[in-house]
């Protein structure tokens, strides 16, 4: 026994210490020496960790995945649908119904409610399982290194310090500290909405800065765009970035919406009025010297006249129609009420990067002479197109498409490259040297020494130092101060208008290139934005664009939108980061454009908004949307593009990531509002007609015309069905051009309620008519 205990005792201590391993902060992990956080680990670099130590980990830090709280059980979900007051307010008559042994009334009362409250917890049930389904996408994998063996692993299985590897294309796994990094690109987009992605390297960082500026981590989500690199997994699940945000979503409130509001005001009126007018009746009746009792089953046919019991089956009914209308649109709405809403948006703030634009760089402008450029653009490149996807940097993909559509993709072919010299931040243009394949095999035989050639690409400037000649219809000419100047005033022009601006040249030396020209790559709109656009602020929406890029970007891109005017302004996001809040609501509605934003930055516009009294629909499809997808009364995530958070936030998703189908969804909006409005006078109109009847009867002492039972069946039987049909009418085609509804009206406007008034009293007078002939 006692041979045994010490290794009892240091097995004992490996565990202890395994459970003492936390994740470490981005900002701190990236000022460690590598040999330092492989100690505060315990890991190899090159064996990685035991599944022993895996699995201790693992029971600490939990799965590499995000758990929503508080997930409600089915029963409960369906409970929550009686909280609607007019629901509430029918059950209170069931029971009134049965302390007065009216059975007959509480059965017919209690179905007609378990009918709505079924009716609206299947649509929702059924929306909820179809976003399931959309969530349902390929499980992330990544390749980790375990026990000295390359493995791979599902993602949701890595725990903290983990060896993971990264390639080309790969998503990243968890929140790693690069040891080991070969070109590596990483596309940040929907981390900080950049389309441009983010170059990394293993160096150790002195200070910490935001978390865009961490060279040497790369995030939990984004995507590997170029290169390879190895690193230590620091954050898993919630303690990654993406896991702070998704924290952040799941705190934020999601507001009520104007539809709940409105029906919860009209229950509440309706409740008052009613019981003003029973109480009223039971005192006259009192006074006459009736029975109590019997006054008091009268009470309840007026609480039951009173109160249209259609109206919650209608509204249900409608919505749900327009939740299966807007599915054929490739539009799933997760909430039922949302669908009304939309009826309500004034402003809809728009993610630049994927939303309005396409998230493909394109080129767009050349400035030369002859065809040759576009071969200098596809030789000097390391992108591939496979299946549409672009392999590399988007901008050499976006050279690589070009030299396709110019029909000279396979010119790559006819070179082979002697030599690279890569890009970097520094020197900002990357070349290669090359030689014909059929001029070097002439060469073999002639042994003659071969003519290699250059072919370069990068920044205007620093290009044109290594110019001595320019090209002019195939022809090299000397580069003139004059022709020079020409170019400068057309890459200023170039960059004036949003576009990345590459300048190409080639030559036989680096010093004694000719250039060739100048092309303007940019993330060009989706079709179908910019008439969506238009014709929402025709209808009185506004469109405002967020995003991380530079203002120029933002700018071309609004002017190409048709969101640009004369009185458009924009807003940084270190000015959205001094202004206070109440500032920020007096100026936010004449903002169009924010640039350089972040996720707070984001959240900020939409409380100033809501607080401007705005009704706030926010598009996105990052990690970086998704608390302002909650927030905003309206959220709409991409379902092609979206990542699963911001899916989880939203209340609505665009199934094809198509902007302009919210269009669509409005026009939906304001249609179900018109016609929940006219079934609401139709309803009321014979309740008011039934408890005017009733009142008038008791008031002059004259038998009850109706009784409860009667009085619920004229309501649900005999008004439900047309009442209905009113409520399903499809959506007028010119709703749309409706300015958007306001918050503050009331279902009951003064013209509703007159109109009421003026049917309900045709509809006494033929009724007491009849009565009093019979």
């Amino acid at each position: 026994m006692r041979q045994i205990q010490p290794e009892d005792e240091s097995e004992r201590k490996a565990v202890e210490q395994e459970k003492e391993i936390a994740a470490l902060p981005p900002k701190e992990a990236c000022k460690c020496q590598i040999d330092d956080l492989a100690k505060i680990f315990q890991v190899d670099l090159e064996t990685g960790l035991s599944e022993l130590s895996v699995l201790q980990r693992r029971v600490k830090h939990g799965w590499n995945e995000f758990v929503v709280d508080n997930i409600e059980p089915i029963w409960k979900k369906y409970l929550d649908q009686f909280k609607n007051p007019l629901i509430l307010l029918l059950l209170a008559s069931a029971l009134v119904s049965v302390i007065t042994k009216e059975y007959e009334d509480a059965v017919s009362i209690t179905t007609a409610v378990i009918i709505v409250v079924t009716v609206a917890f299947i649509q929702e049930h059924r929306s909820e399982k179809s976003l399931q389904e959309l969530n349902k996408l390929v499980p992330p994998e990544c390749n980790c290194v375990r026990e000295g063996k390359l493995q791979h692993l599902l993602a949701r299985e890595l725990v903290p310090g983990d060896v993971v590897c990264l390639s080309m294309g790969d998503r990243v796994p968890a929140d790693i500290r690069l040891t080991e990094v070969t070109d590596l690109l990483v596309d940040e987009s929907s981390f900080t909405g950049e389309a441009e992605p983010c170059s990394k390297n293993d160096c150790i960082l002195t200070e910490a800065g935001d978390l865009t500026t961490l060279s040497n981590v790369a995030f939990m989500g984004t995507l590997v765009r170029y290169g390879k690199a190895k690193g230590i997994v620091i954050g898993t699940g919630e303690n990654s970035q993406f896991g702070e945000v998704f924290k952040m979503m799941q705190e934020e409130e999601t507001p009520k919406t104007p539809l709940q509001k409105n029906m919860d005001k009209l229950g509440k009126q309706l409740t008052l009025v009613s019981f003003g007018i029973i109480g009223l009746l039971m005192l006259i009746g009192w006074l006459q010297g009736k029975h109590l009792l019997s006054m008091f089953t009268i009470g309840v046919s007026l609480a039951v006249a009173a109160i249209p019991e259609g109206l919650p089956i209608v509204v249900t009914v409608t919505l749900v129609l327009g939740v299966l209308r807007m599915a054929k649109k490739r539009v799933i709405v997760k909430k039922l009420p949302i669908v009304e809403t939309l009826g309500c948006c004034t402003v809809i703030c728009s993610d630049k990067t994927g939303t309005l634009t396409a998230n493909e760089m394109t080129v767009t402008q050349l400035v030369t002479s002859d065809g040759f450029k576009a071969e200098a653009g596809c030789v000097a490149n390391n992108a591939i197109i496979r299946k549409t996807t672009v392999m590399g940097q988007p901008t050499e993909g976006a050279l690589v498409a070009l030299a396709m559509k110019m029909e000279l993709s396979n010119v790559k072919d006819n070179y082979v490259k002697r030599k690279e010299i890569p890009f970097s931040s520094e020197q900002k243009w990357m070349a290669v040297k090359c030689a014909l394949k059929n001029q070097e095999e002439e060469e073999e035989e002639e042994e003659e020494e071969e003519e290699e050639v250059y072919f370069m690409k990068g920044a205007f400037e620093e290009v044109m130092q290594h110019c001595s000649m320019f090209n002019s219809g195939g022809i090299s000419l000397p580069l003139t101060p004059q022709q020079k100047a020409v170019y400068v005033q057309e890459e200023k022009h170039m960059g004036s208008l949003g576009l990345r601006v590459l300048a190409l040249a080639s030559g036989p030396e680096l010093g004694t290139l000719t250039f060739l020209g100048l092309v303007g790559i940019i993330d060009p709109p989706r079709d179908g934005v910019k008439e969506a656009v238009q014709i929402l602020i025709e209808s009185g929406v506004s469109v405002k664009m967020i995003t991380g890029d530079a203002l120029e970007t933002a700018w071309a891109v609004a002017q190409k939108i048709g969101l640009c005017n004369g009185k458009m302004k924009a807003m940084s996001g270190e000015e959205l980061e001094t202004i206070t809040e109440s500032a920020l609501s007096s100026t936010v509605k004449n903002v169009s454009i924010f640039f350089r934003t972040s996720p707070k930055h984001k959240l900020k516009i939409i409380k100033a908004l809501q607080k401007a009294g705005a009704i706030v629909g926010m598009t996105g499809d990052g990690v970086n949307d998704a608390v302002a997808l909650k927030s905003a009364d309206i959220g709409v995530a991409m379902g092609r593009a979206g990542t699963d958070v911001s899916k989880e936030a939203a209340n609505m998703i665009l199934v094809d990531d198509d902007f302009s189908t919210i269009r669509n969804a409005i026009e939906e909006g304001k249609g179900i509002f018109y016609n929940i409005k006219n079934f609401v006078r139709f309803q009321l109109s014979t309740s008011i007609s039934a408890l005017s009847l009733i009142t008038l009867s008791t008031v002059f002492n004259l038998p009850n015309p109706l009784n409860a039972m009667q009085i619920l069946w004229i309501n649900i039987i005999m008004d439900g069905p047309p009442a209905q049909s009113l409520g399903v009418e499809p959506v007028d085609k010119d709703a749309i051009k409706h300015p958007p509804r306001s918050v503050t009206d009331t279902i009951l406007s003064r013209s509703l309620v007159l109109k009421i008034l003026l049917s309900a009293a045709v509809i006494i007078s033929g009724t007491l008519f009849v009565f009093w002939k019979e």
